[in-house]
């Protein structure tokens, strides 16, 4: 019996023991023989970009092996700390930081990698879109960014931790950060809530991202009312505190050279509130010097220097750092039990799906969604890991835009709760928009201004479907609507009208001949449009009624063309696929885009005679040769079989790219401006790339070509060679260049100035 009761007091006393040191490891206090201690808090203040610098000192209060049982902040500083608080440690909050290409993350552009190609041509035609939800009031506007791509991030990295939470029981680390409420301009804290929510509530900067409603509450950037909050951390228990600022000097007139730095100035002169009396109960304080540095910093040189600096200042007060581990209540041979993983992975790693919820979102949406990314809930008993659903960062991603680009939604979100056998996915919608607006606008010194605006409306009806109206000003007038179904996730039937009335000039040999002046109505039935991601496939019949108003001949010109009016139908198979991974500047992947056409009159023949059969293609692919060189070769070309060609119809080349001036248009290095060339053409170009900084251009391309009225002839006449340099700064507008070429068919050099996406 003895003995009995002698097992059970040590088995007792194992367990608590072992309880004990489970809860102490979870908040990291664990560790040598110190196990009565002080508590430290570190207190990381708001900066916008410069807030990198946190991460540097984190590094080293590490390497010193300071336990931190509470982590405050404000804004960047409660993105920093509240990560930090889930299990991302210095090295992995670097790796973090690197690895977001942060243009992106502070914009509100969708990721279309894996749209359509259509959706993805958008993005580089248009320079402003926004949608609009008609009737409702917008609840995520008041900045100049909504803020969508940054809580999207935070979802994602917060895998885990995405449901409402107690900051101090459930988090490894207690963590806490300030938001400000605008409408009584109180200081709100977060204790407790959705912790990516919290972070992105904490870091509104007032007019450039809109603020987090919650609630009765419109919170914006916590630095409004509290910017350094030490005192939270002393209210949570800290005994020992920590503190990293990152403001620089106050700032002159002469620093004041753009929207972010006035923003960034209003919210600093307003950032001072308490400062003095938080910087009065820190034990240790570090300044980490940020100048020449600012809070939209985000550059990867600009990260790399500001994480270096939190390093340098922290290691200048290493010897204070050292002393306080004597102030806590440990000595050398103290280190803190670390039991975080790298959390990195998370945006990676796949999660056992057990059910998919959706919400605020009709059943043909969810439906869409359901065949389209094939979403199904884990059966009752199902084990066997390779047959049952799974989802990782990037496929939660898709689901989100695809709602917002496909189903029309203002905001989308995917969150994962954890489950008994994995994680319960939840997909929540906002309002839908009533429509979707694009303006986009260029300059060339061709034809001189030009804007185009598209409006995409998506229609109420069981079967998704939506109308696209776009209309182009310029010396090329365009006015074209389409209407489009979704009836499956992977196709998308369309019937389509086109109006242009275009004014081209036609050159021989690099003389101007003649202009001409004409309107073409084109309609276009495409009953299959097959989409999946890098690729589509198109069949269908068109219509094109072509109306000649003017033809103005030059002195010089020796031609005789007989322009005459018509109708034509077309039978047309459309093949594209484009993999690169920039649509504008690709260092890697490929395009292929292949046509065929048979042109008629009647449906039958054109003109009495066999139809003309049109067979186009062209095949680039991206060779990356170092960090910033880019090998481009490219061959392409135009067929045209049948003894009739409508003037329309005919083979073109010049300019830089593809149905630019006339929808049959080919580019040719050297040439300009828009020349016929015989029926049968084929090319080969090579382009090389070379990246100067993170936005700077030089392209050199060098191209030979074939061409007859026959094909057996095509190689017996004289090889058309040219080349040509070009210089291009990507700007938030489109590119703007300069290319100057020369070519032995027109004898001449020429020179083009451009400004914008091309449309």
């Amino acid at each position: 019996m003895k003995t009995r009761l002698f097992f059970w007091v040590l088995l007792s006393i194992f367990c608590m023991s072992a309880w004990s040191q489970t809860s102490d490891e979870k908040h990291h206090v664990s560790g040598g023989t110190n196990h009565h201690r002080k508590k430290v808090a570190v207190v990381l203040s708001g900066g916008g970009a410069k807030g990198m610098a946190h991460i540097g000192v984190l590094k080293v209060l590490e390497k010193a092996g300071i336990p931190v049982d509470i982590i405050t902040g404000t804004s960047m500083g409660s993105i920093i700390g509240g990560l930090y608080s889930i299990g991302y440690n210095a090295n992995a909050l670097d790796s973090v930081a690197r690895a977001q290409d942060w243009s992106y993350v502070i914009s509100d552009k969708e990721d279309l990698r894996n749209q359509s190609l259509k959706d993805r041509l958008k993005q580089y035609t248009y320079v402003f879109t926004t949608g609009l939800t008609i009737g409702k009031r917008d609840m995520n506007a008041g900045g100049l960014i909504k803020g969508k791509n940054l809580a999207e991030l935070f979802q994602q990295l917060c895998t885990g931790y995405t449901d409402s939470l107690d900051f101090s029981k459930d988090l490894p680390i207690p963590f806490a950060c300030v938001a400000t409420d605008i409408i009584d301009n109180s200081e709100v804290d977060f204790h407790s809530g959705r912790l990516p929510q919290a972070m992105r509530s904490s870091m509104s900067i007032p007019g450039a991202f809109s603020p987090i409603r919650l609630g009765d509450k419109v919170l914006v950037d916590g630095g409004l009312k509290n910017n350094y909050p030490a005192d939270i951390a002393k209210e949570m228990g800290a005994e020992i505190i920590i503190g990293v600022t990152v403001q620089g000097a106050p700032k002159v007139s002469e620093d004041m050279g753009g929207t972010m730095s006035i923003i960034s100035q209003i919210v600093d002169v307003n950032c001072k509130n308490k400062v003095e009396d938080n910087l009065a109960i820190t034990d240790l304080h570090m300044q980490v010097n940020t100048k020449g540095y600012g809070s939209a910093s985000f550059s990867a040189s600009a990260i790399d220097t500001l994480i270096r600096r939190g390093e340098e200042e922290a290691m200048s007060h290493w010897d204070e750092i050292i002393a306080l581990k004597q102030r806590i209540g440990i000595d050398e041979t103290f280190r803190p039990t670390i039991l975080r993983p790298l959390r990195p992975q998370v945006m990676t790693e796949k999660q056992r799906v057990t059910a998919y919820t959706f919400e605020n979102m009709t059943p043909q949406a969810e439906l869409f969604l359901r065949q389209k990314f094939h979403l199904h809930n884990l059966e009752s008993g199902t084990r066997n890991m390779e047959h049952c659903d799974s989802i990782d960062a990037e496929l939660a991603q898709q689901i989100t835009t695809c709602m917002r680009i496909d189903l029309f939604y203002q905001t989308a979100e995917c969150r994962f709760v954890p489950d008994v056998d994995g994680v319960r996915v939840i997909v929540s919608a906002g309002n839908r928009r009533t429509v979707q607006l694009h303006a986009g606008m260029r300059y060339d010194t061709e034809e001189h201004a030009s804007l185009q605006a598209s409006a995409e409306i998506p229609l109420n009806t069981a079967m998704p479907m939506n109308a696209d109206l776009t209309l182009r000003l310029g010396k090329r007038i365009m006015v074209h609507g389409a209407w489009t179904f979704h009836p499956l996730s992977f196709t998308r039937p369309s019937v389509s009208y086109t109006f242009s009335r275009n004014d081209v000039d036609v050159y021989i040999d690099g003389d101007h001949d003649y202009s001409i002046l004409y309107h073409q109505h084109q309609a276009e039935v495409l009953p299959f449009n097959f989409d999946v991601r890098h690729f589509n496939l198109q069949m269908g019949l068109r219509w094109d009624c072509i109306r000649y108003r003017d033809k103005l001949i030059s002195d010089k010109s020796n031609n005789e063309l007989i322009l005459e009016n018509g109708n034509y139908f077309s039978y047309r198979a459309r093949a594209e696929y484009n993999s690169e991974d920039n649509w504008l500047f690709p260092t890697r992947g490929a395009r292929f885009k292949a046509e065929y056409a048979y042109l008629t009159d009647n449906f039958l023949r054109l003109n009495g005679q066999t139809g003309l059969s049109d067979v186009s293609a062209n095949w680039r692919m991206s060779f990356k040769l170092g960090k910033r060189f880019t090998l481009q070769p490219m061959v392409y070309g135009r067929l045209l079989f049948g003894d009739v060609v409508p003037p329309i119809f005919g083979n073109v080349i010049g300019g830089n790219w593809f149905s630019h001036y006339v929808e049959q248009q080919m580019p040719f290095a050297g040439v300009g401006n828009m020349e016929y060339v015989g029926k049968q053409f084929v090319a080969a170009q090579l382009q090389g790339q070379q990246r100067i900084g993170n936005n700077h251009y030089i392209l050199i391309r060098f191209a030979a070509a074939q061409q007859s009225d026959k094909l057996k002839d095509i190689f017996d006449n004289r090889t058309i060679l040219g080349g040509q340099i070009a210089y291009y700064y990507n700007t938030i507008f489109g590119p703007l260049g300069a290319t100057f070429g020369y070519s032995n068919r027109t004898k001449k050099p020429y020179f083009i100035l451009d400004l914008g996406y091309e449309f």
